[in-house]
């Protein structure tokens, strides 16, 4: 058995090692906040923390996650408010189909979390994380309010 932390909480999985960590959150642990979009790393959609980096969850492997603290969209919250990044994409409309906006909010909050965030840092940051829709302006406009929020509080 692996022993993975997720979102605050030990859950144990028999999956192989290589199983991609995508696949147990959602299908063992009924996390559906990480999209399966490429499988292949190139879209963000299934962005998750591990630590405080984002990283793709259909091509890291559960065996790279058992000493980790894994948080995934659904784990952002805490004590029912939601993350500042949260409610930025909120305050800025920036949901169209909402497909990436998983990837998204994770990809923003591992910026957020480094420190202040520019609009040319949310562009750069984001830049591997897909949107057809057309919402990247408003993307980038909530991580940069999500960082003034959290930044500006200290």
């Amino acid at each position: 058995m692996i022993e993975l932390w997720v979102n605050g909480e030990s859950h144990e999985t028999d999956a192989r090692l290589e199983t991609p960590l995508l696949y147990v959150l959602r299908d063992e642990l009924g996390l559906n906040g990480p999209q399966f979009g490429c499988g292949l790393e190139q879209c963000g959609a299934c962005q998750v923390l591990v630590g405080a980096r984002a990283v793709p969850s259909c091509r890291t492997t559960v065996g790279e996650c058992q000493q980790a603290k894994i948080t995934t969209l659904e784990g952002l919250a805490e004590e029912g408010e939601m993350h500042p990044v949260q409610q930025a994409f909120i305050d800025e409309q920036a949901v169209q189909c909402g497909y990436c906006i998983n990837g998204m909010i994770m990809t923003g909050v591992a910026l957020v979390t480094r420190g202040r965030v520019s609009e040319d840092g949310a562009r750069r940051g984001l830049a591997d994380n897909l949107c057809r829709c057309g919402t990247h302006p408003r993307i980038v406009r909530a991580v940069c309010r999500a960082s003034a929020v959290i930044w500006d509080d200290e």
